[in-house]
């Protein structure tokens, strides 16, 4: 894996150090790069889709099953840059009154900048939530978090974002569970065929974005959840597009974007998970001691 391997968090009970070492040692042919097709469960209008996806194996053919069996017609949301989705946390280089860094419950406090109420950021109408069921194994994800969407909008410019959540079920300490922000990332819509190829879109077309979070060594334990929030803002960690496609920095007004992600089988919006099969695992390299190195 070489010198460029980054970790950038990990939930196992051994240093972030010795994760590095071992995962040193491995190959990258270790890895399973998983697709997991989006959506595992849906929420629209903050209630949730009970139709849950299985989750995929680990071949070629369950991953081309599980594809083929979701689909769903074509979310939109509404997306107004003057109630943009609040920053909490996140790989920020600078932080103050506005923002700070690191992993956050993904919960409004009145104390943080932006929110009007206690309420999780996963109950605002502009966020869609795809998630597994609860977790059978602990599921070890090492290396590049990137996300294939599908969307489409009415306006001629606009951003999506995606955020990368390891969902803790409830417990004595914090009784509606914990959202923990592991990664996030944003797309600006006119770059849809690369930077510096800026292309103004075509209302109610399709487009395929790549969103590419911090790679990231994390382990989701067993009775978690994994977690995909798709929206079009993270304010101010991103700044707000306006919407309307006018030069960047110098617009001058703002208008409301009607946004929509597809997920059918010519459309398989989706996020590609470098899964660490279970017999190479951190833990697993170091021993059951967890001792490696001290």
């Amino acid at each position: 894996m070489g010198n460029s391997f980054w970790v950038g968090c990990y939930s196992g009970p051994i240093k972030a150090t010795e994760a590095l070492s071992a995962a040193k040692s491995w190959a990258w042919g270790a890895l399973s790069s998983w697709w997991l097709g989006l959506p595992w469960s849906r929420r629209l209008d903050t209630k949730t889709d009970p139709k849950l996806a299985n989750w995929p194996g680990n071949d070629a053919t369950s991953r081309v099953q599980a594809s083929n069996t979701i689909l769903l017609p074509p979310i939109t949301y509404q997306f107004d840059p003057r109630n943009p989705v609040p920053t909490i946390g996140g790989n920020v280089s600078s932080q103050g009154t506005l923002m700070f860094q690191g992993a956050a419950n993904q919960r409004c406090r009145l104390d943080f900048w932006l929110c009007t109420d206690t309420k999780p950021l996963s109950a605002r109408n502009d966020v869609l939530v795809f998630q597994t069921p609860p977790l059978a194994n602990d599921i070890e994800v090492t290396g590049r978090l990137i996300v294939k969407l599908w969307a489409s909008s009415d306006a001629l410019d606009t951003d999506f974002t995606a955020k990368l959540v390891d969902v803790y079920p409830p417990n004595t300490d914090f009784p509606s569970g914990v959202d923990l922000n592991i990664a996030d990332s944003i797309v600006r819509a006119r770059y849809h065929n690369g930077f510096g190829k800026a292309e103004l879109l075509k209302p109610g077309q399709p487009y395929e974005f790549t969103i590419e979070m911090y790679p990231t060594s994390l382990v989701f334990k067993k009775g978690h959840r994994i977690r995909v929030d798709i929206s079009s803002s993270n304010f101010p960690r991103f700044d707000i597009n306006p919407n309307t496609g006018e030069p960047l920095n110098n617009n001058r007004g703002s208008q409301v974007a009607y946004n929509t992600i597809y997920l059918d089988a010519k459309h398989p919006s989706q996020i590609v998970l470098p899964i660490v099969p279970a017999e190479t695992t951190v833990m697993s390299a170091l021993g059951s001691g967890g001792n490696h190195g001290r």
